[in-house]
């Protein structure tokens, strides 16, 4: 079977397999839906652990390969239960290799539908953290440590970078972007892309496939309500800035992305069709692959076919604007718009059914087909990376020097936001909330009153506003102000004793009052008590600039165009701001 020669073109090979797939395995190529392992490297057979359905059943009855990895275990556990699905593959009737993708999993978010804390990986500060450092090259070296341990593991598709922008600062994603700034965003972007590819100009075995999301740009959601959730479809323009969001995309295309998703979200007051991304035409077909030239793999955003339970909850299908066609029509409606895969589904019946039916040709199929099969043969799944080797993703994953990196960056994204007591010398006496005592142990002593303290140390999360669903509680939105007694709180501890507050910016926090009344504030993006407190007490040097503006109040953000970025004229914090020396270089 000449698929199977190494040796020949990658066209050649793509062009013999897919001549020998019936409309099944074609169409099981079309879907990619969870799968999650045991701690011990073990295969879920029960259905009810299952988050979908069963690797074993969706490999052998559904001809499906690829699949979203949830949970983690140790690297060698990993590796193994990786081998494991591999050996499901090679024994089916054309022996089709797994594909592999994850959301990151290299820093301090736990949201089971956007990010995995690192667990056994190297942790970094999260992407806003590397947005405020700006440097492409620490981004590069990131994307390059995160792709050395997606090897070593067996995930070749990255569900990231995600190329958003945090231009409507309720909006709950904005963690995971690299903040507000289109051109900022691009220069990284393209940065985390060539990271994740590795050495050389295409993709290959040793690279990890970036799928760049969400086409064209979420981020200017309505009231900053997310798309997951039927109240947060609309993505609307007031301030006409459509094209401004697309640059990140443009340069990730330019960069050689080969892997693009686009997001729930329905353009609202556009000339685009009013239904969610991934099911419209003019946006996939006309202007991600016509306008912007792109020919890789669209995949969709996940569960936009069929309703689903999440985590024992009811959820809609995310069919924002197409609610009353069925699952069957959606499907159609979704590969007629240029979509070629669809993300946490697992209903290659439908496909099947469309072309028998006679409404699907099945060369449209093939169309898909080939990029996906495509994709599987440059990463080296047919030849030398099917499988992984346990003993090296024991050594790789978490390495000390991988573990340094990801120490060193977070050190270096906390921004200074007001200057104070910093950095400390000697041993205060420290009253600490929100750190662990046990270390700041090697940097004071630690008193529980803070009437006995020199100075204090509060670390904050970023305000919002809790939702009731299980699913939806992960995903942090609304105001962005504290709480009238919660604010009491903080400000009679900073009335009190001299306060250094260290706030976790997931999103721009309103904190006119905690930043006047502060000794000093520093905003972090994911960063070890250690890492904050080098910084306090002068042993690491920050170089963090703010990737968004923080505003001053409410009002002003309730009153903000979504689209617009940088929309404050007297921001409690501009864009950029960041105290240090000044050998810093700029954004």
């Amino acid at each position: 079977m000449r698929y199977r020669d190494s040796q020949l073109p990658v066209r050649e090979r793509v062009e013999d397999l897919l001549a020998r797939m019936t409309l099944q395995e074609k169409a099981g190529l079309l879907f990619q839906t969870m799968v999650t392992l045991h701690p011990d490297g073990s295969l879920v057979d029960d259905p009810a652990e299952a988050p979908a359905a069963p690797a074993r059943a969706m490999i052998g009855e559904l001809a499906m390969n690829h699949f979203n990895v949830l949970g983690a275990a140790g690297p060698r556990e990993m590796a193994q239960w990786h081998n494991r699905l591999q050996e499901l593959a090679e024994d089916t009737r054309l022996g089709i290799p797994v594909t592999l993708s994850t959301d990151p999993r290299h820093s301090f978010t736990d949201n089971p539908g956007t990010a995995m804390r690192s667990g056994p990986f190297s942790q970094w500060p999260e992407t806003l953290g590397l947005a405020a450092v700006g440097d492409p090259d620490l981004v590069r070296r990131h994307a390059d440590t995160v792709r050395r341990e997606y090897l070593a593991v067996g995930l070749r598709v990255a569900l990231h970078p995600q190329l958003d922008l945090a231009t409507e600062p309720r909006w709950s994603r904005i963690s995971g972007t690299f903040g507000e700034d289109a051109d900022l965003t691009a220069r990284l972007g393209a940065a985390y892309i060539e990271g994740l590819r590795g050495p050389g100009d295409t993709l290959g075995p040793d690279s990890v496939a970036a799928m760049v999301k969400h086409f064209p740009g979420g981020g200017p959601q309505k009231d900053g309500e997310d798309p997951h959730f039927p109240y947060g479809q609309e993505q609307v323009y007031p301030g006409g800035r459509f094209d401004y969001h697309l640059r990140p995309f443009e340069a990730a295309v330019a960069a050689g992305a080969t892997q693009m998703m686009p997001y729930y979200g329905k353009p609202v007051g556009t000339p685009y069709e009013e239904v969610a991304f991934g099911f419209n035409r003019d946006v996939v077909t006309g202007l991600l692959r016509e306008r912007l030239g792109f020919d890789g793999i669209v995949c969709t955003d996940w569960a936009i076919v069929n309703d689903h339970p999440i985590m024992g909850e009811p959820h809609p299908a995310r069919a924002w604007g197409v609610e009353h066609l069925s699952p069957s029509e959606r499907v159609l409606k979704a590969l007629h718009a240029g979509v070629d895969q669809f993300g946490g589904e697992h209903c290659p019946g439908l496909v099947v059914d469309l072309v028998r039916s006679g409404r699907l040709a099945e060369s449209r199929v093939d169309a898909s087909v080939r990029r996906l099969l495509t994709e599987k043969f440059r990463l080296g799944l047919f030849d030398e990376r099917r499988y992984v080797d346990p003993d090296l993703a024991e050594e790789t994953v978490g390495r000390a020097d991988f573990r340094a990196a990801g120490a060193a960056a977070q050190r270096r994204s906390v921004t200074v936001l007001k200057p104070g007591p910093t950095p400390l010398a000697g041993r205060p006496r420290l009253y600490v909330e929100g750190v662990d005592p046990a270390a700041c142990a090697p940097y004071g002593e630690v008193v529980t009153d803070p009437a006995d303290a020199d100075l204090a140390l509060l670390r904050l999360g970023t305000p919002y506003e809790p939702r009731p669903g299980l699913f939806e509680s992960f995903f942090h939105a609304g105001r962005l102000d504290f709480p009238d007694e919660r604010l009491k709180e903080i400000l009679t501890l900073l009335d009190t004793v001299p306060t250094v507050v260290a706030i976790h910016l997931e999103r721009p926090a309103v904190i006119p009052e905690i930043a006047d009344r502060s000794a000093a504030l520093l905003a972090v993006y994911g960063a070890a008590d250690t890492a904050l407190l080098d910084v306090v007490f002068g042993r690491a040097r920050p170089e963090g600039r703010l990737p968004f503006q923080l505003p001053r109040s409410m009002r002003e953000v309730e009153s903000g165009r979504s689209d617009v970025p940088q929309e404050s004229a007297d921001p409690l914090f501009p864009f950029g701001h960041g105290e240090f020396g000044p050998e810093h270089r700029q954004h």
